[in-house]
């Protein structure tokens, strides 16, 4: 059950910091309520692509690898998620479980490939997010 809430609260705090990082990029809020609503076909089409630029930055690409990190271990406990958004840019996030201690990693990705090098699981993961 700990792995889960481990991923859980990794995955919250990574969209916590992807989503401070869109509005530093200048994503505008968006109005709400009825009266914000245009009553032309123009205006919905204008409202529809708005909406598309701005879920650009959601994190809607995620892809998960299960593998045993040690040869005498089982199970698959350790596992790597990629989160990334329309761009590639986000986060790989790697949770490596050994008999007495687990470690987690994130390494940022800008634009499908990442600074830091790779371990092939992560690689897997950022190739099975992207579309």
């Amino acid at each position: 059950m700990w792995p889960v809430v481990v991923l859980a609260l990794l995955i919250a705090a990574g969209s916590l910091a992807l989503s401070v990082t869109a509005l530093r990029r200048g994503v505008p809020e968006r109005e709400a309520g009825p009266d914000a609503l245009p009553e032309d076909v123009q205006g919905l089409r204008q409202e529809v692509a708005a909406l598309r630029a701005e879920s650009a930055y959601a994190l809607k690409h995620l892809a998960v690898v299960r593998y045993d990190a040690f040869g005498d271990m089982g199970g698959h406990l350790s596992w790597s998620l990629a989160l990334l958004d329309d761009g590639g840019n986000g986060v790989v996030l790697t949770s490596i479980h050994g008999r007495s201690e687990a470690r987690t990693y994130a390494k940022s990705v800008s634009g499908w490939s990442c600074e830091q090098q790779l371990s092939p699981e992560e690689a897997e993961a950022l190739g099975a997010a992207r579309p």
